[in-house]
């Protein structure tokens, strides 16, 4: 049997997270470029907003670039920039098609002026989207987002806007990067490696963490429905026992 037919579509994630490693390992094995895998890595973007979308996932957020990728090559970045500008292009008839919209988080003052332009734009026209809701973490970093938090609340505080008393979970909510999305409850990491790295470190904190060797650029639909149906049979307590979860 299909894994896909084995999967409960009451139970589904509203969230998925995916950090999409080995863009650079998968070139290499290939003996080609580094470019050559971000660029194969497109594809499986494609297979992996197409298949949220089919089987009914709300949430999807893919770690496009973090605030620490800065600190790569200069030919590298400039690569990785081009390719998100003309990938937008590219893919706003399958996000349309799909009625998915797209949205962006992270310091995106920092990125060139072109790729800001475009993803305003592409963000723009899928608005209205309802499906699914794609987010493209650019620029990001976990704690750079906390950080922007703590300031945004103190200073609130020091102006007598709010007292500390006021201060709880759902009001730092309110101050996210994602505050009008639901935590995160599947994060999947391609290539090995098992680490969070800076991402999403507020929003995960109950997340199911699913990790497979695939590389990023050979992530399938079929390996997006395994890691599903891997979180299904998962028991999520939330701090709670077995028991009084059934």
């Amino acid at each position: 049997m299909d894994v896909l037919d084995q999967i409960n579509r009451d139970k589904l994630p509203r969230h998925i997270a995916v950090i999409m490693d080995g863009n650079g390992r998968w070139a290499k094995k290939q003996g080609l470029l580094r470019a050559a895998g971000h660029k194969k890595g497109t594809q499986a973007v494609r297979e992996t907003v197409e298949g949220c979308a089919e089987i009914g996932i709300e949430y999807l957020t893919l770690y496009a670039f973090s605030t620490e990728n800065w600190n790569r090559p200069k030919n590298e970045v400039d690569v990785l920039m081009n390719l998100l500008v003309s990938s937008l292009k590219k893919e706003i008839k399958t996000l349309q098609k799909n009625d998915v919209s797209l949205r962006a988080i992270g310091n995106i003052e920092t990125l060139p002026k072109k790729a800001q332009k475009e993803l305003r734009e592409v963000i723009q026209q899928t608005k209205d989207n309802k499906r699914l809701r794609v987010t493209l973490a650019l620029s990001y970093g976990a704690r750079e987002e906390i950080l922007k938090t703590v300031k945004e609340i103190s200073l609130k505080v020091k102006n007598n806007i709010i007292s500390t008393d006021e201060i709880d979970e759902s009001y730092i909510n309110k101050h996210l990067y994602t505050h009008d999305m639901p935590d995160v409850d599947l994060l999947i990491r391609t290539s090995g490696e098992q680490r969070v790295s800076n991402f999403l470190l507020w929003q995960i904190a109950y997340a199911e963490f699913y990790f497979t060797d695939v590389l990023w650029p050979d992530f399938k639909k079929t390996d997006l429905h395994e890691a599903i149906y891997n979180y299904q049979k998962r028991e999520r307590r939330f701090g709670k026992t077995s028991e009084q979860i059934k």
